[in-house]
């Protein structure tokens, strides 16, 4: 049977990919961006293009809808200007969203919703699982008032479910894409002291966390989407040298990415050891568990295959 679906960041790294394989599985989507309606075909393929949440006030209703909309937390260097554009663009979003959704003549069955990690604040080394205390800081809040406006629905009768992303590794764009020239050229090595957890996930296993999310009637509540197997960055920046055959003697310290980056610096000195716990607690299987595997693939898609 067709599901309709709602999708916000469909045009994003992790987004476009969902639509295909959601329309492979007969879902029919409509994607909310403010890009043009064929720029977002082009994108997302067999899709209808909605530039304003307001078009859908009054909407018969959605099977389900996936909230992934939000500027990219690492593009721009964080003045208070910034911080506001990145929780505008969450936050804002998602209580309209909201708002929207409870004008339909049906709630739909399940909204999820897009967080991060980063909701759990610097850890340090230890484990992380959802039920770890987040550490007060901006990433926090930022997470946790993005993911509270999805919430409210809840309380409407739908089910809830919260993606806690980590950094997205996949071919064609994401962080990866700024990593790999200057590794490429020998100039790779860890940040800082390289200690600091990197809790990383291929966009493939993304992509079927949201459907399995999506498609589990039991699912509910926070969920790490990251990789069961999380490494350090000295671990990261080794792995990343091997697969593209380069060496990486050439850190970047700490004193100096905080001057260049400011407190934006914080995402790659600070991190956590966060594991996928109720996703595999549930039985949900990665298709790329290990790094190298998911560097590999990501390097040279078909290569890897």
């Amino acid at each position: 049977m067709t599901k309709r679906t709602l999708i916000t960041g469909g045009t994003g790294f992790i987004g476009h990919v969902l639509c295909r394989e959601l329309l492979a599985r007969n879902h029919e989507l409509t994607v909310f961006s403010r890009q043009p309606s064929e720029t977002v075909k082009a994108c997302c393929g067999r899709v209808e293009a909605v530039r304003d949440l307001q078009q859908l006030r009054s909407h018969p209703g959605f099977d389900s809808v996936i909230n992934l909309a939000g500027e990219g937390i690492a593009d721009k260097r964080w003045s208070e200007a910034r911080k506001q554009q990145l929780r505008d663009s969450r936050i804002n979003v998602t209580e309209t969203l909201v708002d929207v959704i409870r004008s339909w003549e049906r709630a739909p069955e399940v909204m999820v919703s897009g967080s991060a990690v980063g909701f759990y604040g610097d850890q340090g080394p230890a484990m992380v699982t959802e039920e770890t205390s987040p550490h007060d800081e901006f990433t926090h809040r930022l997470c946790r008032d993005w993911e509270n406006a999805a919430l409210r629905l809840a309380g409407d009768g739908v089910r809830v479910c919260l993606s806690r992303t980590g950094v997205v590794a996949g071919p064609g764009g994401g962080f990866l894409e700024r990593m790999i020239l200057p590794f490429k050229l020998g100039l790779g090595g860890r940040l800082g002291s390289g200690t600091q957890y990197m809790p990383w996930v291929h966009r493939d296993d993304v992509v079927e966390a949201l459907i399995w999310m999506v498609e589990n009637t039991s699912a509910s509540g926070p969920f790490n989407v990251v990789s069961p197997n999380p490494v350090t960055n000295a671990e990261f920046t080794r792995c990343l040298g091997r697969v593209l055959h380069r060496p990486t003697v050439f850190p970047a310290p700490a004193p100096v990415l905080k001057v260049a980056l400011g407190e934006m610096a914080c995402l790659l000195l600070t991190g956590q050891q966060a594991i996928p716990a109720r996703l595999t607690g549930s039985g949900f299987q990665f298709r790329y568990p290990e790094l190298e595997k998911a560097l590999a693939h990501s390097v040279n898609p078909g290569a890897a295959r």
